[in-house]
């Protein structure tokens, strides 16, 4: 039997990467989200969200691969999700790769992104 906290990964996952292709994922996000995304500024809710990816680049032809995915869930209305998200922003090598992590949460019968966090993949200490 498939787990659940894997399909409601997934299914954030392919919606998530379909909307960094238009760098427009905000719609994604919880009322109450926190993000930190790949500069040191937490961006809070959609509309935080969506300042973010408004403030991105507009790169040719952006996509994301997510790799090494994990998830568990919490409750009936929590999962938890990690994995490395590969960037490929101008062409065919991914110009970035780093961990993330997502709190996907049940939020007006939908699953929400409740915080997103990213990290370099490099030891910091």
């Amino acid at each position: 039997m498939p787990d659940e906290a894997d399909d409601i990964a997934s299914a954030i996952i392919a919606r998530w990467s379909a909307g960094f292709g238009k760098l427009d994922a905000a719609a994604l996000y919880s009322k109450s989200a926190f993000f930190f995304g790949s500069n040191p500024t937490l961006y809070r809710g959609c509309d935080g969200v969506k300042a973010y990816f408004d403030g991105l680049p507009r790169w040719r032809a952006p996509r994301v691969q997510f790799s090494d995915v994990r998830t568990e869930r919490v409750n009936a209305d929590l999962v938890n999700m990690a994995a490395i998200a590969s960037f490929f922003l101008d062409g065919d090598a991914p110009s970035l790769a780093v961990k993330i992590t997502w709190v996907i949460a049940c939020e007006d019968g939908d699953w929400k992104i409740a915080c997103h966090h990213v990290s370099s993949q490099t030891p910091l200490i």
